[in-house]
């Protein structure tokens, strides 16, 4: 169980403000959470395996194939400047 003192020196270190007021209901919920953190450790986990994701879920993939043709040369026809196939555009940064 943690007491006010440790709950305001964990304040302090998360540059979280609690006054005085604030101090004993935190230090109690504080508390508790690190009583539930160590319930949950008791647990034998050691046969579990480890999720990416608690739902089976499968990546939907495509294949990797060139669906269009290359069109750089006609669309940089319209282009005000380009050169050696990159569009040339004002420096806008000195």
């Amino acid at each position: 169980m943690l007491d006010e003192a440790e709950v305001q020196v964990i304040a302090r270190l998360a540059r979280i403000g609690i006054n005085d007021d604030e101090s004993p209901t935190l230090t109690l919920q504080l508390s508790r959470i690190l009583a539930l953190v160590a319930e949950m450790n008791k647990v034998d986990t050691e046969r579990v395996e480890p999720l990416a994701h608690p739902l089976e879920l499968v990546a939907r993939r495509r294949p990797d194939v060139v669906t269009e043709t290359d069109q750089r040369a006609t669309m940089q026809q319209t282009a005000p400047a380009t050169h050696d196939g990159y569009y040339l555009v004002p420096r806008v940064i000195e």
